[in-house]
């Protein structure tokens, strides 16, 4: 069975950091794209960053571009998502996700969902 457990949410002031964790069990996560969405109330998932199995690549919304830095360690089954410079607008649920291929921001070409965690950041 395929679990994936978000962690490291919070509330932080504007300008502030957190890193958020994703640990992975039940897959050969060198086999698997790892993600990481975010969702606000009333809207659509939104893609924020991908990661290949081998680390080789990364994607990143534009918006979130010099701010957020996605990584994993294979050796541990973790992917983190470290933000840096939040703003009230990262504000959301941020939900952890893997498949079988490299990223993309399409919702349901991914196998695997997180719970998420919630980010909230004041101005």
């Amino acid at each position: 069975q395929v679990q994936l457990v978000e962690s490291g949410g919070g509330l932080v002031q504007g300008g502030g950091s957190l890193r958020l964790s994703c640990a992975a069990s039940g897959l050969i996560v060198n086999w698997y794209g790892m993600g990481w969405f975010r969702q606000v109330p009333g809207k659509e998932r939104e893609f924020v960053a991908g990661i290949s199995g081998s680390a080789d690549s990364t994607w990143y919304l534009d918006s979130v571009k010099g701010r957020f830095t996605i990584s994993r360690d294979n050796a541990k089954s973790t992917v983190y998502l470290q933000m840096n410079s939040l703003k009230p607008e990262d504000t959301a649920v941020y939900y952890c996700v893997a498949r079988r291929g490299i990223a993309t921001a399409s919702v349901p070409k991914w196998d695997y969902w997180g719970r998420g965690t919630q980010v909230t950041v004041s101005s």
